[in-house]
């Protein structure tokens, strides 16, 4: 396979000549895993599914309970953002261990407020075509890097739906837009290669436009279509049918939303770290709960890390889940692997310690994730010693001896996790912001270290870091 290189820039995402931000606390020493584990880990809530079902349970015809959702940075920025616009979610007592559950009382949607997207692509994605359904104006904004994030293919879609928007030209956050209480819907077509969420954020929506939506994809290349799945998949499960005649259109009928409870998948993209774990430092590691059918994307870690040398079994515990167990040895293969989507991070980092070359396609997309995470991998896995090359839509990671050193997050939850995968093995591997986890994951850090739930190691098995 040939494989076109791009020059290789010194990256930093907060600009050329600025420094990379420390914490005031000091960086994190990733543990040093000292034996094979022998562990068993539950995980909190799919963050894309709790995300999707809020937005869904918001324009429902009733009420709704999700069970088990995330609490994490970026589900508490889409309450937040649907509690403004006049939804009533409610915290009440769930058997979960990670939190409550949510009670969603749908409420007449009303502007005049501004929301914080954070860094949550969902939520600057999701939101805007549900606030176009309020009266009044609705601003968005959030932290400095999300106003780097691609969405004027979300814009310029809410302009040709009829909806007034202002971004001043820049196709970024911050923007505004003002809402008349309805949206007409009909067809429409958009260039979502940058991000399959503007799809998913208009599909979502789409039941209560007064004509429903015919969605048409324009781009070459459509990142993620397993998301796209499980928009339409939690769609189904409430009742709305979305027809998909061909590839890149989709059909979605002016509808009601089923009012529905719901049992939140954990999260299998989170999931992969700890899996991860035992293939490149040896022993088993399991996690309890994976569904048997799933629309995430995480659950093609199964087969990745099978790929790279690990051994899989899966245990049903239920009608509907089951434990899914990874036993290795240390040793890690290289894999050449295509659309690997988020998952990627995990996998570039396995790749770093593996004894043959891995070539990653596909996902050119990462680029306008949280950071410019191909830039931000080989940046980072290159300062511990590492051999890692940009291509224009992957990247191509050698064999070489790693050592430690500082390891950049850049605001990023999956970097920040990629380098605790690697400082399992490799000593001295220092995350500067392991607290950027809590995007999705804000239990990472003690997980991994084993406090206070059920571990990923013993003390026996892990070196933690020192005070």
């Amino acid at each position: 396979m040939a494989i076109s290189k791009i020059a290789q820039p010194q990256f930093n995402p907060y600009g050329d000549d600025a420094p990379l931000p420390e914490r005031a606390d000091g960086p994190w020493r990733a543990p040093l895993a000292t034996g094979p584990f022998a562990a068993t880990i539950a995980l909190p809530g799919s963050k894309s599914l709790t995300n999707r079902e809020l937005i869904l349970a918001a324009l429902a015809d009733g009420p709704s309970l999700l069970r088990a959702p995330l609490h994490s940075r970026d589900t508490a920025l889409m309450i937040e953002g649907l509690r403004s616009l006049g939804v009533l979610i409610e915290e009440v007592p769930g058997a979960g261990p990670y939190g409550p559950d949510l009670l969603v009382t749908p409420g007449e949607l009303e502007g005049g407020v501004s929301i914080d997207c954070g860094l949550a692509g969902t939520v600057m994605r999701f939101l805007p075509p549900l606030a176009a359904l309020a009266l009044g104006p609705v601003a968005f904004d959030g932290d400095p890097h999300a106003r780097t994030r691609p969405m004027r293919a979300m814009l310029t879609a809410l302009r040709e739906l009829g909806i007034d928007v202002n971004d001043d030209g820049r196709g970024t956050l911050p923007f505004s837009l003002y809402g008349t209480g309805a949206v007409a819907g009909g067809e429409l077509s958009i260039d979502a290669s940058a991000s399959s969420q503007f799809v998913s954020g208009l599909l979502l929506v789409a039941p209560r436009f007064t004509n429903g939506l015919t969605l048409h994809h324009t781009g070459e290349t459509l990142p993620s279509l397993p998301h796209i799945e499980m928009t339409i998949e939690t769609l189904a499960q409430r009742g709305v049918v979305v027809e998909t005649p061909e590839p890149g259109t989709w059909i979605v009928p002016a509808a009601p939303i089923a009012a529905r409870d719901v049992d939140i998948e954990p999260d299998l993209s989170n999931a992969g770290p700890f899996l991860a774990a035992a293939l490149v430092a040896g022993g088993s590691v399991t996690v309890t709960g994976w569904p048997k059918e799933t629309t995430q994307v995480g659950a093609r870690m199964s087969d990745i890390l099978g790929q790279m040398g690990a051994a899989v079994s899966y245990r049903p515990t239920s009608e509907a889940t089951g434990d899914l167990t990874v036993t290795g040895t240390g040793v890690v293969n290289g894999i050449t692997l295509d659309e690997a989507s988020e998952l990627a991070p995990t996998v570039a980092a396995i790749a770093a310690l593996a004894n043959s070359e891995t070539v990653l396609t596909g996902i050119a997309h990462l680029r306008g994730h949280e950071t410019d995470r191909l830039a931000a991998l080989a940046t980072e896995i290159n300062a511990l010693g590492g051999d890692v090359t940009e291509t224009d839509d992957g990247l191509v990671i050698r064999p070489a001896a790693l050592h430690g050193g500082p390891w950049h997050s850049y605001a990023d939850h999956r970097m920040a996790t990629a380098g605790a995968i690697i400082g399992l093995v490799v000593p001295g591997v220092e995350i500067d912001d392991i607290e950027t986890t809590a995007k999705t994951l804000p239990q990472f850090a003690a997980l991994w270290t084993g406090e206070p739930m059920r571990s990923i190691a013993t003390p026996s098995t892990l070196e933690l870091p020192g005070p």
